[in-house]
């Protein structure tokens, strides 16, 4: 917990190609996490996106829609995943 009595973010930190692999570790942490934790997904670190990894990705958002918030997306990753059935504006927060 923090000073203000709030119960920090699981962080979940990416880095280097963002592919199936790397979604498919996304998808088992977020599915590990305790269902009232709040989860932060650093991608910010990711040079390159592959669009099935954002599939999983969003598979893996869809079973957990409350709670979780993105960085490091880009436009056509938000969009993607906006075809994808996913609310990115209200269902996750997302932070460039």
């Amino acid at each position: 917990m923090s000073a203000h009595g709030t119960v920090e973010p699981v962080v979940i930190q990416m880095g280097g190609v963002f592919d199936v692999p790397a979604a498919q570790e996304v998808a088992r942490a977020i599915a590990a996490a305790e269902p009232q934790a709040r989860l932060a997904i650093d991608l910010c670190q990711v040079r390159e996106f592959s669009d099935f990894g954002v599939a999983v990705l969003a598979q893996a958002l869809a079973r957990r829609p409350a709670g979780v918030s993105l960085r490091g997306l880009r436009q056509h990753q938000l969009r993607l995943l906006r075809y994808l059935g996913l609310d990115t504006g209200e269902a996750l927060q997302h932070h460039a």
